[in-house]
C-alpha cells in the first residue's frame, strides 16, 4: 500500500517544474484580479443596491455644488457695471470750438482728456471751419456729436476780428491830420498792393490793411473780390477800388509741400493735409485732385476753392 501511494504522489523533475509554474500562474492571476477590483470600485461587479446608493450620493453632491455656484460667481466675477461708471451725460449749451477753453469743454460733459486734445489741436494751428469738423475729434461718439451739433457756433475769422470800415472812417475823420486817400475812380491791383497803398483806399485803415495783406499771404493771393468776406469785410463796398490779377497767385505744389505747409493754407485742414501726404507716399506723384473725390475729408466746395491755389510740378 505504501508503495502504491508513493508511486501515485511521485513526480519527476519536469513534472515538479510544471506544477510549480502552474501554481505561480494561478497566484499571479489572483493578484491581478485583486488589483483591478481595488482600482475600479464602480465596475460591473457592483450590485443593484450599490448602484442606487452611488447615484443618490452623486445627486446629493450635485445639489450641494449648485447651491455654492451663485456665491462663487459673485466672488470670482466682479460687477463691472459698478466698477466702470457710464460716461457722464452731456449738458450742451452754445459754444465755439475755436475759442472754448478746457474748463468750458468739460462743463459740456466732455472728458478731461478730450478737452485737452481739442485745446492742443488748436495750439498747433488746427481750426474748426465747419460744425461738421468737430465730429473728427478722437473719441467723440456719433451720439455725442449729434447732441452737441445744434449748439456749435463757429464765428468766421474771429481770431482776426477787425473793426468795420465805417468805424475807421469815423476815426480818421475825427483825427487832426487826415491821411491821403485816393479819389473815386482809382483802381489798384489787390494782389500786389502793400499795406501803405491799401490804406489809401477810403474806409481802409492800418488794421484792415494788415488784415488783407496777412490773409492774402496765407492764401497765396486772391482770385475774386468775394474772398474778402472770409475776413468779415464788405466786398461790395470795396469792389470798385480793386482789380485782381490771378497771375500773381503763388500756387501750392502738392507734390513737394509737407504736412505743416499744407495745413497752414486757409482752405486745407490737418486731415486733408495728411490725406494728401499719405497718398503721395503710397502712390507717388499727384497730377490732379481727382484721386480725392471719394475721400470723406474733401467736399466739392473744397475742390472749387483749392483749384486756383494748387499745382502738381
Amino acid at each position: 500500500m505504501k508503495n502504491i501511494f508513493r508511486d501515485f504522489l511521485y513526480f519527476s523533475r519536469q513534472e515538479r517544474r510544471g506544477v510549480l509554474l502552474l501554481c505561480l500562474l494561478i497566484l499571479l492571476a489572483m493578484g491581478g484580479k485583486t488589483i483591478y477590483l481595488h482600482d475600479h470600485p464602480k465596475s460591473k461587479h457592483m450590485t443593484g443596491e450599490d448602484t442606487i446608493q452611488q447615484t443618490a450620493r452623486q445627486q446629493t453632491y450635485k445639489v450641494f455644488k449648485d447651491s455654492l455656484l451663485p456665491q462663487r460667481k459673485h466672488r470670482e466675477q466682479p460687477d463691472f457695471s459698478q466698477q466702470q461708471p457710464a460716461l457722464p451725460l452731456l449738458t450742451p449749451f452754445p459754444f465755439d470750438p475755436n475759442t472754448a477753453d478746457s474748463t468750458l469743454l468739460c462743463r459740456l460733459g466732455l472728458p478731461n482728456w478730450m478737452a485737452r486734445n481739442i485745446v492742443r489741436y488748436r495750439e498747433k494751428g488746427g481750426k474748426f471751419r465747419r460744425p461738421e469738423d468737430f465730429q473728427k475729434i478722437y473719441g467723440l461718439t456719433e451720439e455725442q456729436f449729434n447732441t452737441l451739433l445744434p449748439y456749435i457756433r463757429i464765428v468766421p475769422g474771429k481770431e482776426e476780428k477787425a473793426p468795420m470800415p465805417q468805424l475807421l472812417v469815423r476815426q480818421e475823420t475825427d483825427s487832426i491830420e487826415r491821411p491821403f486817400k485816393y479819389p473815386a475812380g482809382t483802381v489798384i491791383e489787390l494782389n500786389r498792393a502793400d499795406t501803405t497803398e491799401l490804406k489809401k483806399i477810403p474806409g481802409i485803415g492800418s488794421g484792415i490793411a494788415r488784415l488783407i495783406a496777412g490773409y492774402r499771404h496765407q492764401l497765396g493771393g486772391f482770385y475774386c473780390i468775394e474772398q474778402l468776406q472770409e475776413i468779415n469785410l464788405d466786398c461790395e463796398q470795396l469792389r470798385s477800388w480793386f482789380r485782381i490779377d490771378t497771375a500773381a497767385i503763388q500756387r501750392l505744389n502738392l507734390n513737394k509741400a509737407g504736412i505743416e505747409r499744407l495745413r497752414n493754407h486757409p482752405y486745407l485742414d490737418f486731415y486733408q493735409a495728411r490725406a494728401i501726404v499719405e497718398w503721395r507716399k503710397k502712390n507717388g506723384k499727384l497730377h490732379s485732385l481727382k484721386p480725392f473725390r471719394l475721400y470723406e475729408e474733401f467736399t466739392e466746395e473744397d475742390f472749387q476753392k483749392l483749384a486756383p491755389y494748387v499745382c502738381f510740378e
